[in-house]
């Protein structure tokens, strides 16, 4: 199917979740997308990927709407959204609880919507099709005294309201007409249909304890005095899109809670990121530490220590809310896609590549969690002395690199450079904390991987690294050499690489990973400006001095995060559209750490490279050996 298919722009959506799923939902009232009960489960609104016979619920003016306003509730991922007609004004407020009182209570799995007059007089309509199975499933529906019950093999939700309903066309309708100042609350609650559905509490109830929970939870949040109030919202923003965007019962954080929204509209670069990336570990640790969830920092390391637990032989790159390490990719025919973007693909085929930079994540990570108090890390060292045995003969193999490529392996400059990353942690450990370690085989293994990478990966003649051995394509993860501390940034190579990529993969002034022409990925057409390179540009724009130019460029890049502050993948600037799943962990987590950044001498960028001390969990100053390298 072409992409002439009409989808909502993705920056049309909005975001709520309950620290096990999500939902989107639309400007026009629908919710579009819901997994349940985890946000690797079979959708049951899939319209996202389709259309509304894929599965969406809305609740909607059934007349003209001349006016949408949209807000979440301050510190909340609590959506507000007002609807404006003729004959009146009504809102409707999504949420998901997080349970009786404690996030981790197994029976989450609701979704309420509250409708409430506003002024005047407005006829709503209200429109349920439920469709398990990624919107192939019809349930199987009976009406309860309270609503109704579906059923479709292992999955049942009960609707409770007491609005009328009635069926149509497979479809459960409702027409009621609300006043200023009534209420027409609707629960969606999900529960195993082997199991008895639970009791729903009172919504108004439900409402104020989970606004309570985000509240004191945002309220924890510590960010440097004087940091101007839109950087101070947009980083609350990302942390509370990050925070949602966690799997509770382990603490593992998935990359996107979608699957299949395009990098081209129209094209097939469509990937399932409901998964947790080892590759997004040590970033994600810096924003958690550097604004002071510690908590949520130390729930991740662990979850990266279970996932990685076994063989170092087997490590892969992502891994599943539990740690799952099947995760099959598999095409869905019967969905048409979003906008005409076909397939649409469940699973991610990348969970078996060979990524050496994973290594050097990895051991980052874990050496970030050390230096931060996170937790015991006698287990730990275990895992990362073995890890390092492994890859001493490893790093010398070819692999499909950061950016998961799909057209051969081949020497990543990015890759080898993060092999150097996991010797050098292993040697800052035991420099630092008195660890016990061939430290020595480790110093001649870092020094060979350095000289190689500069022999090998570095172009001399344009004065830059670049994307593989041989090639003369740039790749914008170079950006990070000086973060990781491969390069120093007053080194003239990093100038010079920095300066390589703003004259070859800036686009309309946002950054491109590579150019898809010069990098044979194995995949067809293009794709949009990768965001969080644009971030890591920020980032080495700090670390070169160039403040204005790195400020100007946050600016623009807050700038096109949609009216509720949040990102997808990529942008377009041309069509000016986001691009790719939504929301992207790894935009907000760039988002955070540029912010950080920009308003401390040492923030990630520096603290990285070891040029700076990081926060501690018990408030501390991290161990250092007696020596802070400056």
């Amino acid at each position: 199917m072409s992409a002439e298919r009409t989808s909502p722009p993705i920056e049309h959506y909005g975001f709520i979740g309950n620290l096990r799923s999500c939902a989107l939902v639309g400007r026009d009232g629908s919710i579009d997308w819901l997994c349940l009960p985890r946000f690797d489960s079979d959708a049951c609104f899939a319209a996202l990927l389709g259309g509304p016979e894929h599965g969406r619920w809305r609740i909607a003016p059934k007349g003209e709407v001349l006016r949408v306003e949209r807000r979440y509730l301050p510190d909340t991922p609590i959506l507000e959204t007002v609807f404006e007609t003729a004959d009146g004004r009504v809102s409707v407020t999504d949420f998901m609880p997080l349970g009786p009182g404690d996030p981790s209570d197994s029976r989450t799995g609701e979704v309420v919507r509250l409708v409430v007059g506003l002024e005047g007089r407005v006829e709503m309509a209200m429109e349920l099709i439920l469709r398990f199975g990624y919107g192939r499933t019809v349930p199987w529906v009976r009406r309860r005294d309270y609503g109704l019950r579906a059923v479709a093999g292992p999955d049942a939700v009960e609707l409770v309201t007491p609005a009328g309903l009635r069926g149509e066309a497979m479809t459960t309708c409702a027409d009621f007409l609300l006043e200023a100042g009534e209420t027409m609350p609707f629960t969606l609650a999900y529960h195993p249909s082997i199991e008895e559905p639970r009791f729903v509490d009172d919504r108004r109830v439900v409402l104020q304890r989970t606004a309570v929970w985000w509240r004191e939870w945002t309220g924890h949040c510590k960010l440097p005095e004087g940091a101007p109030p839109a950087w101070r919202e947009a980083v609350q923003r990302s942390l509370i899109t990050l925070k949602a965007m966690t799997f509770q019962p382990t603490g593992g954080l998935v990359a996107a809670p979608t699957t299949s929204l395009p990098e081209q509209l129209g094209g097939s670069r469509n990937w399932d990121y409901r998964y947790c990336w080892i590759r997004d570990a040590t970033l994600t640790l810096y924003a958690l530490v550097n604004s002071g969830y510690f908590e949520e920092a130390g729930a991740f390391r662990d979850w990266l220590l279970r996932a990685a637990a076994g063989d170092p032989g087997q490590l892969q790159i992502m891994y599943g809310l539990r740690g799952e390490r099947r995760l099959t990719e598999v095409e869905l025919p019967w969905l048409p896609g979003y906008a005409g973007s076909r397939p649409v693909r469940i699973g991610n085929g990348a969970h078996d590549q060979l990524q050496l930079d994973v290594f050097g994540e990895l051991m980052d990570s874990l050496h970030l969690g050390r230096r931060s108090h996170l937790g015991h890390y006698q287990a730990a060292w275990r895992l990362q002395r073995t890890l390092l045995e492994q890859l001493r003969e490893r790093w010398r193999e070819p692999d499909e690199g950061i950016w998961e490529v799909r057209g051969g392996r081949r020497h990543f400059t990015y890759s080898k450079i993060m092999c150097w990353v996991a010797f050098d942690r292993g040697i800052r450990a035991a420099e630092e904390f008195g660890l016990e370690g061939p430290v020595e085989d480790w110093r001649a293994s870092r020094a060979e991987i350095r000289a190689d990478v500069l022999a090998h990966g570095y172009d001399a003649e344009r004065n830059t690294l670049v994307q593989s051995y041989g090639s003369e394509a740039l790749d914008a993860a170079l950006l990070l050499a000086a973060e990781l501390g491969f390069l120093e940034a007053e080194d003239p190579r990093f100038r010079g690489t920095v300066e390589a990529i703003e004259r070859e993969l800036l686009h309309e002034g946002f950054v491109l990973r590579y150019r898809p022409s010069e990098t044979d990925d194995g995949l067809a057409g293009s794709e949009g400006s990768f965001l969080v390179c644009s971030f890591w540009l920020v980032d080495a724009y700090v670390l070169l001095g160039r403040l204005e130019e790195a400020t100007a460029l946050f600016e623009r890049l807050l700038a096109v995060r949609n009216d509720l502050g949040l990102l997808a993948e990529e942008y377009d600037p041309l069509a000016r559209r986001q691009l790719g799943n939504f929301p992207q962990a790894f935009s907000h987590v760039g988002l955070v750490n540029s912010a950080h950044n920009l308003l401390r001498a040492r923030g990630p960028a520096r603290q990285r490279a070891n040029h700076g001390s990081t926060p501690s969990a018990d408030g501390e100053r991290p161990q250092t050996g007696g020596v802070e390298r400056r």
